[in-house]
């Protein structure tokens, strides 16, 4: 049995109030959701309640969300954190990694938040940075169902 809680407290900080309202609607189904646009307000909702999980995007102004999960980690219960940027940078995710937090691009976040959500997180992001992340290329190619309905029209008969 996993000794991690599956999170039901989430903080969203992120300065683009879209992707924010975005985040907040994909993991309002699955949990309680705070949202703020500041390192400052972020830095108030921390120091009174106690989150099980923090979204931040890495630029906050003249912080980054790197400074969130830092302070977050002097909390009584440091909550599990995802730093999301618009970019794949390899340097930048390192860092969120050596800082114990688990990185996303911004554009799959929306879609993956829900699974952070639904499971246990394991202790750090397992993830290697520095390999290439196959599920972002597109899928090409012919699947067995495809070749099935091209042999049948090819002879004329359509089913």
């Amino acid at each position: 049995m996993n000794s991690v809680a599956i999170a039901r407290r989430v903080l969203v900080v992120g300065p683009d109030p879209a992707l924010s309202a975005a985040l907040v609607a994909s993991a309002s189904r699955a949990a309680q959701v705070d949202c703020s646009r500041s390192f400052k307000s972020a830095r108030a909702y921390l120091s009174e309640t106690t989150y099980d999980l923090l979204v931040t995007d890495v630029r906050l102004s003249e912080y980054n969300g790197l400074h969130l999960v830092y302070l977050s980690k002097f909390s009584q219960t440091p909550p599990r954190a995802i730093v999301y940027d618009t970019t794949g940078d390899i340097g930048l995710a390192t860092d969120i990694h050596r800082a114990g937090a688990f990185f996303e691009v911004a554009s799959r976040l929306v879609i993956t938040l829900p699974s952070y959500l639904a499971a246990p997180l394991p202790p750090a992001d397992r993830r290697m940075p520095a390999v290439f992340d196959r599920r972002t290329l597109p899928r090409g190619g012919r699947r067995l169902w495809d070749r099935h309905l091209l042999t049948h029209a090819s002879s004329g008969s359509l089913v």
